[in-house]
């Protein structure tokens, strides 16, 4: 489920570092967010879509992995972003 052009933007928006940041971490996490919550309403639906599931998986193991990154990096953006996104972590 790809995001709309102005979804995108929006939350590029609310996590960029920067004036024109679209690639940092918070970033990238941030989409993959908002393509899990809306691949998971897709499948509550679609239960028997499991192409989709995999994918849903895959996404989340990448958040995952961008998340392990970011706490080894700095682990007070790591806390921030956490809080931002609404993970339990």
């Amino acid at each position: 489920m790809p995001l709309k052009p102005q979804d995108k933007q929006k939350v590029i928006a609310q996590f960029r570092l920067g004036k024109t940041d679209t690639g940092s971490v918070e970033v990238q996490t941030g989409l993959f967010t908002e393509r899990i919550k809306r691949l998971t309403q897709h499948l509550k639906i679609h239960k028997q879509d499991h192409h989709s599931r995999r994918g849903l998986l895959r996404m989340v193991n990448q958040r995952r992995r961008m998340l392990h990154y970011l706490a080894q990096i700095d682990k007070s953006r790591y806390q921030a972003l956490i809080k931002k996104l609404g993970l339990k972590k």
